[in-house]
């Protein structure tokens, strides 16, 4: 609080200047919304760098490892253009991913469970698949236009 001493005051990590309690739950709620923001953007790019490595792996050792061709379920045209796909989608989604972090996933309250199991259905499962999604419709554009 804003009445407390000066020493107290310069110990604080937070003051509050309006001497007023309650908005310490706006403040719990702030925090709550923060964590719930760094929880989702962990998880969606966890799940998306997963996604990304099944372009890659196969793409990049393919010709020494050729086992490793079980492992394109993309079939996407060449080693090259899948490893141009993907670091085209990566570039195209940390740019769409700056309104999320600059927003904040809003706060709801539920139990953590319900939490976790919607965020890693949206976050994780959507990590998973848009990766999949993009980098396919990227090869196939590169493909159409004859950079593959």
């Amino acid at each position: 609080m804003n009445t407390g001493t000066q020493s107290a005051r310069e110990a604080a990590n937070m003051i509050d200047l309006d001497s007023n309690p309650t908005k310490l739950m706006e403040i719990v709620e702030i925090g709550k919304q923060l964590l719930m923001t760094r929880g989702t953007l962990t998880t969606f790019s966890i799940a998306n760098d997963v996604a990304k490595y099944f372009a890659i792996i196969p793409a990049a050792f393919a010709t020494t490892y050729p086992a490793l061709n079980a492992l394109n379920i993309m079939k996407l045209a060449s080693p090259e253009s899948a490893i141009l796909s993907a670091v085209i989608f990566n570039a195209l989604i940390i740019v769409a991913l700056i309104p999320l972090a600059l927003r904040g996933v809003k706060y709801r309250p539920m139990s953590a469970v319900q939490l976790l199991r919607r965020h890693l259905f949206i976050y994780g499962f959507g990590g998973l698949v848009a990766p999949f999604i993009g980098i396919k419709l990227i090869d196939m554009l590169m493909a159409a236009v004859g950079w593959a």
